[in-house]
């Protein structure tokens, strides 16, 4: 009775560990495509498509955007529509910019912003055409021969929905405008930013040894129950 308890233990461990693998390794596709990158190259090529210049895409001006997003403090409701709010713009020299380890002194204008959320995550393609894309007012900004330069962040709320995008846009010249201090950034996760050659993070993942560590635990747990001392 003992042995077959045991068989049946075994059997519903491995088949957890079997399901939570699976579905590990599909978060990990999720987590580990930088959606930020994906969402600067979507605006490249409708720009490119549209006849106007592809846009540096800068990394400390994307760490601004992360920063910009987590003002938020994951509101959704002030994104947009009549309670819509935005973060003063004092806030890029006085907060932002030392969040992300950039230089207040290469900071450049911004020429356009897009921000959206909401409670389903979509891949880049979508968010970009179904979220920030709404109006041609949002054609105007995507199209302006202002910007040179364009910075992405995504992110969830505790490593969840509901989730933010965000875009912003500058004039400023490459390589020597919103500049890292030391040329490194700082740690700013969670959520990502485009240009960081970077990961995205801000979900616990279960690596394959962590779940072979699991397994065995769980095994000699079961042994035990089945075979005492």
């Amino acid at each position: 009775m003992a042995k077959s308890f045991t068989l049946c233990c075994l059997f519903f461990i491995l088949s957890f560990l079997l399901g939570l693998g699976a579905s590990t390794s599909a978060t990990q596709i999720k987590i580990t495509d930088n959606p930020a990158d994906k969402l600067v190259a979507a605006i490249n090529e409708n720009r490119t498509a549209h006849k106007d210049s592809s846009l540096f895409d800068n990394p400390g001006l994307a760490c601004l955007a992360l920063q910009y997003i987590k003002a938020y403090q994951g509101d959704c409701g002030a994104v947009g529509g009549s309670d819509a709010k935005k973060p003063p713009e004092s806030q890029f020299a006085e907060a932002f910019a030392p969040n992300c380890g950039v230089k207040a002194s290469t900071l450049a204008r911004i020429t356009g912003r897009f921000l959206g959320c909401q409670t389903k995550y979509v891949h880049a393609p979508e968010a970009f055409s179904e979220i920030l894309i709404r109006n041609e007012k949002s054609l105007d900004i995507l199209y302006s021969k202002n910007h040179t330069q364009v910075g992405a962040a995504v992110t969830g709320t505790d490593g969840g929905s509901p989730y933010f995008w965000c875009v912003l846009f500058s004039n400023g010249k490459p390589n020597s405008t919103f500049a890292f201090e030391g040329g490194v950034a700082k740690d700013t996760k969670p959520g990502c930013y485009s240009g960081a050659n970077d990961v995205c993070s801000g979900a616990h993942v279960w690596s394959p040894v962590s779940l072979m560590w699991l397994f065995v635990a769980s095994v000699s747990i079961a042994m035990g129950f089945a075979f005492p001392l």
